[in-house]
């Protein structure tokens, strides 16, 4: 498939251009193969960073930056990224290799890093139509997600030159002060719930086991996986926020995500997998496979699916008080409290409070 046939390229949309009269030298200076017609496209997809193809002739490279106006501090960090996969993919193949960070932002008003391309597809929400698709091939998809993630944990970090990568020491304690710092400071009212949900994660905040690199944000759509067979991985993208922590905070993220049929119906409308769909395996399943591919305990990770459920909820909550305070006028967003005490629901669930 050429890059013209390509769905998930489009003409840069116009608020997200890129002034092409300085990058281009810049890259052509930078970059190790330049050779040939310089062309630029824009990924469609993603909901934060900006994702653009670069190609040189027949040379394909991807260009990433962050989002358009103002960022918490920490949030999209290009330099993070570039530090991690110019090493990481030395000993993890799916990482791609990044080849520049550009923290002039003279060239495109923000820093940037550039990477390899890989060819893939992303499967988000739904299956994509094919005619492998069914219960054989959905359970294959499921396993090699709990394997890749498996993997990625067995990495050794002094190894692959991230050993001082983040602060493992008190990774627990600090996150969960952190969010619930953030519920306080983005709350309209007493939330009852939530008290008893932050009161049970406080109570039973485990001591961490493993250390290990953490993604942050492993989900079936920041995956590339083979176009014929969707079960072979070809990347793992996004890696803005990768740290060293606790490996089962990983996995309690995936475990949000990874919704069953029988679920609250709100759940399943806002997991980015489509697991609900039969053949995917069920979250028990999922923690069996990955204590026995990882060899790692994991008698406490319903704590860290409680902690990362209540984590969603406070995004959640944060963007409606943003609508509710006149930061943004999005009407999508109005009734998002009612989303973010939903989720604060699915935590107690979990919890059994």
């Amino acid at each position: 498939m050429s890059c013209d046939d390509d769905p998930e390229l489009i003409e840069p949309r116009r608020d997200e251009g890129l002034a092409l009269e300085r990058l281009e030298p810049y890259l052509r200076e930078q970059l190790p193969v330049t050779d040939g017609e310089f062309t630029l496209r824009q990924f469609r997809g993603g909901h934060a960073n900006l994702t653009y193809l670069v190609r040189f002739g027949d040379t394909e490279y991807v260009l990433r930056r962050p989002p358009l106006g103002p960022l918490a501090p920490g949030s999209h960090d290009m330099q993070r990224e570039f530090r991690v996969l110019s090493k990481l993919y030395r000993h993890f193949p799916l990482a791609p290799r990044s080849h520049l960070y550009c923290a002039d932002e003279s060239i495109l008003g923000a820093p940037f890093q550039i990477m390899d391309r890989r060819h893939g597809i992303v499967i988000r929400n739904r299956m994509p139509a094919m005619e492998a698709d069914g219960p054989e091939l959905r359970h294959r998809i499921g396993e090699m997600m709990v394997d890749v993630l498996a993997s990625l944990h067995g990495v050794d970090r002094d190894a692959a030159g991230l050993g001082a990568l983040g602060h493992p020491a008190g990774f627990v304690e600090r996150q969960l002060q952190g969010w619930s710092g953030r519920w306080q400071a983005a709350a309209h009212e007493n939330n009852a719930e939530m008290a008893k949900l932050i009161a049970w994660l406080e109570r039973r905040r485990p001591a961490t086991r493993h250390v290990s690199l953490l993604h942050n944000d492993y989900k079936l759509d920041n995956m590339l996986v083979e176009p014929r067979d969707p079960a072979i991985p070809v990347a793992v993208l996004d890696w803005d926020m990768c740290t060293s922590g606790d490996a089962l905070m990983d996995l309690g993220y995936l475990l949000n995500q990874w919704v069953e049929p029988d679920d609250d119906p709100a759940w399943i409308e806002w997991a980015a997998m489509p697991t609900w769909q039969p053949g995917f395996a069920r979250r028990e399943e999922v923690i069996e496979r990955y204590c026995k591919r990882s060899g790692f305990d994991v008698d406490d990770i319903q704590w860290y699916y409680a902690f990362s459920v209540m984590k969603f909820a406070v995004i959640i909550q944060q963007i409606y008080i943003r609508y509710r305070r006149g930061q943004t006028v999005d009407e999508r967003f109005a009734r998002y409290d009612v989303r973010a005490a939903s989720f604060v629901s699915k935590g107690c669930r979990i919890a059994e409070i």
